[in-house]
């Protein structure tokens, strides 16, 4: 089974530099409201004379085109400044997650041959470890005096402003993400000056329709791919403005925004809504102006889109993007949502959906989903093995196994590495996962397999009960018997106080395997 559909969209051309490209687009708002974080108000004027400052403070470091700058940065406007600053100067800029290890940080400034650093004042004692050493310059974002051994990323600012971007190609390395949620080293996830131009060309203004006027916020941060198209390139193509916000996306937080900043359009996960829903402080209706929510990083459950829009009048876009493809390809469409799915190919994509035979499935056969489009990776840096295993010629494996339904539809079956084959018959763990979430006292779940005494793979359940709530195990297999074929209910279920989880709110099911392992193998290793 393949979507394929065609847009006409004009490529950005052969010389192309993607910072220059979006303050260009708001030339014209010079006192737009571009960036509210958590002490400043940045117009849009400012933000292209602090990008072009920044980027000949840069330079100024000594960096040349094409080197490498680590960003452990929160989001504030800094982080657009300092990313879209190296854009501009032809430097590389490598965002990270800010939740990461010393360790892991030391490996990233190593991978990546970075020749500067930059980072927030909160998150500098961590990479004061990770720099020890090196001879790396850190450069420190937040108010007060940079630490010792640091400057402060004011100090960019007082450079003269660059004349003219560098003259970069649009297929020229423009920057870097690391991959989030897997086991291993992560990998450094190498994308091209074009694909920013393409992700907002495609999906954030022809499918999400974002307008100057809106107000937009995400609850995933700037440096993951779907956090740097919903609070950068998306509004940026627009003239939106955008709130950003340091903390983490507890309910409270992101109620505060919805509230006082006047949020129209709000990006989120399956994970983030349903913590929302179960909170005693979710806002009634009256109380903010929401127009549209997206949804990311895992596929949502319709229970969930259901009930909130129900609550708010507003819908919930449920897409699929990736780190490799920079952002959504695949997606519902506002005023078409089909909760329980996750839509259709995003016009300018290619989806493939390839069976155990490697042939092309049939409708309602789960097959394993390929993307094909213009705004993939060129590759994992310094990875050939695995470049060549995900990035097929023009297809991009994305690792996620799919069927489609009657509406031709895509319908979430898991993880590749997920999926359960029980009694020789595939069990999606989303299937059992989502029909559990329909219970009034599940929270949240997560289906994994487990070997039992005969070496066969069974179901297991493990379960967030909300506050206040009670339910048993074998109320439960009862609840999921009654409403899906008698052979996916779960074998077993175990109630836990959370489930582990990427910065991004993705399920690490891969842990609760992990656990369960370690669990039967303790006795042999005592």
């Amino acid at each position: 089974m393949s979507q394929t559909q065609n847009p006409q969209v004009n490529p950005p051309p052969e010389r192309f530099n993607a910072a220059a490209h979006l303050l260009a687009l708001n030339a014209g708002r010079f006192d737009k409201l571009a960036y509210i974080d958590d002490t400043q108000r940045l117009t849009y004027g400012e933000l292209a004379e602090r990008v072009r400052r920044c980027a000949a403070g840069l330079l100024a470091l000594g960096l040349r085109r094409e080197e490498r700058v680590l960003m452990v940065m929160h989001d504030s406007a800094d982080f657009p400044v300092a990313f879209l600053g190296a854009l501009y100067a032809g430097i590389v800029p490598v965002p990270v997650n800010t939740l990461l290890t010393a360790d892991d940080y030391a490996f990233m400034l190593q991978h990546c041959g970075a020749r500067a650093l930059l980072v927030s004042r909160a998150l500098w004692p961590n990479l004061q470890t990770a720099v020890a050493g090196t001879s790396i310059p850190a450069i420190v974002s937040g108010e007060g005096t940079a630490p010792e051994g640091t400057r402060a990323f004011a100090s960019l600012l007082d450079a003269p402003a660059l004349a003219a971007p560098a003259d970069t190609l649009a297929d020229d390395f423009g920057f870097w993400l690391y991959s989030s949620g897997s086991t291993g080293r992560p990998k450094g996830t190498v994308h091209t000056h074009a694909n920013l131009y393409w992700t907002a060309a495609l999906y954030g203004t022809p499918v999400l329709g974002l307008r100057e006027s809106d107000v937009g916020f995400s609850a995933a941060k700037l440096f993951f791919a779907y956090g740097l198209g919903n609070a950068l390139t998306f509004p940026m193509s627009v003239g939106a403005t955008t709130v950003l916000m340091a903390e983490r996306p507890t309910p409270a937080a992101v109620f505060k925004r919805w509230t006082e900043q006047g949020v129209t359009v709000f990006f989120g996960a399956p994970t983030g809504y349903a913590g929302m829903l179960a909170s005693p402080e979710l806002p009634a209706r009256s109380k903010v102006k929401l127009r549209l929510c997206s949804s990311a990083g895992e596929a949502l459950p319709s229970e969930i889109g259901e009930r909130f829009t129900a609550h708010y009048g507003c819908e919930i876009v449920d897409g699929l993007g990736s780190t490799e493809m920079l952002h959504i390809f695949l997606s519902n469409r506002p005023g078409d949502v089909q909760y329980g799915s996750t839509g259709k190919v995003v016009p300018g994509y290619h989806l493939r959906l390839v069976n155990e035979e490697g042939a092309d499935a049939a409708p309602g056969e789960i097959g394993d989903l390929y993307v094909s489009g213009p705004s993939s990776a060129a590759m994992y840096w310094a990875q050939r093995d695995k470049t060549r295993a995900t990035f097929q010629g023009e297809w991009t494996k994305t690792g996620d196994k799919y069927s489609t339904d009657a509406r031709g539809c895509y319908v979430y079956a898991g993880r590749s590495d997920d999926m359960l084959k029980v009694s020789g018959v595939y069990v999606s763990p989303f299937e059992v996962e989502a029909t559990l979430m329909q219970h009034p006292a599940v929270l949240e779940c997560a289906v994994i397999g487990i070997v039992d005494a005969d070496g066969l793979t069974k179901t297991k359940a493990c379960v967030v009960r909300k506050s206040g709530q009670r339910v048993s195990e074998e109320e439960l297999k009862a609840f999921v018997k009654e409403r899906l074929a008698a052979y996916k209910y779960p074998r077993f279920i175990e109630f836990i106080d959370e489930l582990p989880k990427t910065a991004t709110g993705k399920i690490q099911r891969f842990r609760l395997r992990d656990a369960e392992r370690a669990r039967a193998d303790g006795p042999a290793a005592s």
